[in-house]
């Protein structure tokens, strides 16, 4: 006695359906794929197109692609602008970010390894009023954070742009989560050997953190070389602008130079490129360890 196998019975076999299924879920996956990357290319093609134009180009009717004649030129008056000091800018922007970020992963990671490992019967508290900072608004202390900064003579120096960011509340928060998630039988193995916190700190934790560090430090030199508001006040002089200050000097009320604010733009987001091309890797395997834990 024979009997009719089920593929035949009830149509396609279920493997090719499966496959026919998986085929089309991957054609749609790379489909949503190709136009999330399109829509993301397209603001860095406007920028490179516009940096390379006329201000007659920018703003023309006829729009192309890419203009006749690319405007290299643009970049050699971009750094003789006399009236914006732009090398400068790039200078300062840097020691301000390199220093703030190596100042943050110091100062907030020795503060959320104590919070997470030196037994204090205060530390919960002391952790509560950590996270009470983040429910107070940067507009409440920025005058109080000025009046500081400028009775103590930091105004238009690194000291003024640096030293009053180096704590950050939502750092030290995700140290503090991270360093409690980190296998405790190595310190317990450096205690042994002798080490103190300070010795299992900085001899077994960092180097089995890297990844998280590098997280951060990306995090961190991102926003320190974008931040805007507080070197305006505190770089006056033009010695003492950062890159975004700097930007911004390029549009005022009565005239707007497009090629300079694109040409400059796109010079400026050079180095957060490579920041971020080189430690993409580190940043999502550290964002992976973060664990919440209580």
């Amino acid at each position: 006695m024979t009997t009719t196998a089920p593929e035949t019975r009830r149509g396609a076999p279920p493997r090719a359906v499966r496959r026919r299924g998986g085929v089309m879920s991957s054609a749609g996956l790379y489909l949503a794929t190709a136009v999330a990357a399109f829509l993301f290319l397209v603001p860095f093609y406007l920028l490179v197109r516009n940096a390379l134009s006329t201000d007659a180009e920018i703003t023309g009717e006829h729009w192309k692609f890419f203009p006749t004649d690319l405007q290299w030129g643009n970049v050699g008056a971009l750094f003789d602008d006399s009236s914006v000091p732009f090398a400068r800018s790039l200078l300062n922007s840097t020691v301000v970010a390199v220093l703030h970020t190596a100042g943050v992963l110091l100062v907030c990671s020795l503060a959320g390894y104590a919070l997470a490992r030196i037994p204090y019967r205060h530390a919960n508290k002391v952790f509560y009023a950590v996270l009470g900072t983040l429910m107070v608004p940067t507009a409440v202390t920025f005058v109080p954070s000025f009046v500081l900064v400028s009775s103590l003579g930091w105004v238009d120096s690194y000291r003024g742009l640096i030293i009053p960011g180096l704590f950050s509340g939502f750092t030290c928060f995700l140290f503090r989560q991270y360093f409690l998630g980190f296998p405790k039988e190595l310190e317990e193995a450096a205690r042994v050997d002798g080490l103190g916190y300070w010795g299992a700190y900085w001899r077994v934790v960092v180097p089995n953190s890297l990844n998280f560090f590098a997280a951060i430090a990306t995090i961190t030199f991102i926003g320190g070389w974008n931040a805007f508001l507080w070197p305006l006040v505190i770089g006056q002089d033009p010695s003492a602008w950062t890159v975004q200050v700097a930007l911004s000097s390029y549009m005022t009320n009565q005239t707007v130079v497009f090629h300079q604010i694109f040409m400059a733009t796109a010079i400026s987001i050079l180095p957060l490129l490579f920041v971020f091309l080189f430690l993409q890797r580190w940043l999502v395997q550290g964002i992976a360890q973060t664990g919440i834990k209580s």
